[in-house]
Order: C-alpha cells, then sequence, then structure tokens
C-alpha cells in the first residue's frame, strides 16, 4: 500500500511558477512509476507528465518545455516544477504512483493523492 499527499498548489499570475510536490509513504517507493494527473471543472482528468523507476520523463504537449518531473528516492517524494503558467493549466493535480512502467493511461496507476489545487490567473 502506498499513501501519496500532494503540497504546493495555489493561486499565480499567468508567466509565474510553482513547484508540486508529493510524499509517497512504504519502502518500495523506487520501484514505482510516478505520474502527474490534471483535472478542471467539467474536464476528464488529464495526463501531465510521469517518470520511471530509471528516472526517464514523458510529458504532455501541452506542458513540454515548461514543466518538469523529477523524483528523490532517498525523500519518497517526487516533484512537478511547473513554469510559464497558463491560465488554461488550472486544475487540481494528483499524484499517482503505478507498477506497469511509465504511461499516460491513468488506468494503469494503482495508488492515488487527494489532489492540490493550482489556479492560474490572467
Amino acid at each position: 500500500q502506498v499513501q501519496l499527499v500532494e503540497s504546493g498548489g495555489g493561486l499565480v499570475q499567468a508567466g509565474g511558477s510553482l513547484r508540486l510536490s508529493c510524499a509517497a509513504s512504504g519502502r518500495t517507493f523506487s520501484s514505482y512509476t510516478m505520474g502527474w494527473f490534471r483535472q478542471a471543472p467539467g474536464k476528464e482528468r488529464e495526463f501531465v507528465a510521469c517518470i520511471s523507476r530509471t528516472s526517464t520523463a514523458y510529458y504532455a504537449d501541452s506542458v513540454k518545455g515548461r514543466f518538469t518531473i523529477s523524483r528523490d528516492n532517498a525523500k519518497n517524494t517526487v516533484y512537478l516544477q511547473m513554469r510559464r503558467l497558463k491560465p488554461e493549466d488550472t486544475a487540481v493535480y494528483y499524484c499517482a504512483a503505478g507498477s506497469r512502467g511509465a504511461a499516460p493511461n491513468a488506468a494503469l496507476y494503482n495508488y492515488w493523492g487527494q489532489g492540490t489545487q493550482v489556479t492560474v490567473s490572467s
């Protein structure tokens, strides 16, 4: 069992930056692919980024070049550095852990955090 707790969300102006953190419980953090997803009001949950056990990163086209995912296995934490934020990045951001390999498919992730709100004002 893995428990995930996100933090770092908030209100930021367009063009600004935020760093999200996701702290995981358990001793097997390094064996999981970690992902970030987001859900805006009235929209389906969508893939943002993921990082494999070997720290290979994958990004949605909408965030490529602006967001960076990283992980610190010693701290059982995954990060999402968000730069040049846009109003369309406004959403609840969720951290997820999966054991099926790096993929943008939410169905492949076994554990989810409660989410953290990111609001980008224009």
